[in-house]
């Protein structure tokens, strides 16, 4: 096996006894680095040591992430203009708290077929939430439900 000491010099390739008694006269184990190689790679190490830097690192590297949440709201296209108000309220108090926003609107019937109203209900959600946030690509048609999304502004 080849063998780096544990201040990352390379001591060549030794035998297995040889590594496990060096390791243990330092005080320090012997972990295999690279099991794939030929000859197998160890390394000198206080693995308990090394363990708790790669947990602090992972802890570090997750407090760091931003997690964006996605808030949903269902419309309808005939939406009252109270229910309407409420809608876009809760759509601001999202946005303005960095999320994002996805409207579906859900079609009965033959609204569907009223393509008018479907703009007009969306260009008034772009007008009601521009300086909040904007939209996001194009509305997408599954079935009886369109939904589309909007992302806070910088």
């Amino acid at each position: 096996m080849r063998l780096i000491s544990e201040n990352g010099e390379q001591l060549g390739v030794v035998g297995i006894k040889d590594a496990i008694n060096r390791a243990k006269s330092v005080g320090m184990d012997l972990v295999v680095v690279g099991a794939n190689s030929d000859p197998v790679v160890c390394k000198i190490m206080d693995y308990g040591k090394y363990n708790y830097d790669k947990q602090k690192k992972q802890q570090k590297s997750k407090k760091s992430q931003k997690i964006i949440k996605v808030k949903e709201l269902k419309l309808r296209p005939r939406i009252a203009d109270n229910d309407y108000n409420t809608k876009i309220k809760m759509a601001v108090k999202f946005l303005e708290e960095k999320n994002k926003v996805k409207f579906n609107v859900f079609f009965r019937g033959r609204e569907f077929d009223k393509k008018e109203l479907i703009d007009q209900l969306i260009e008034r959600i772009k007008e009601d939430l521009a300086e909040y946030g904007s939209m996001e690509g194009k509305p997408d048609y599954q079935g009886r439900r369109m939904s589309f999304s909007f992302v806070p502004n910088k």
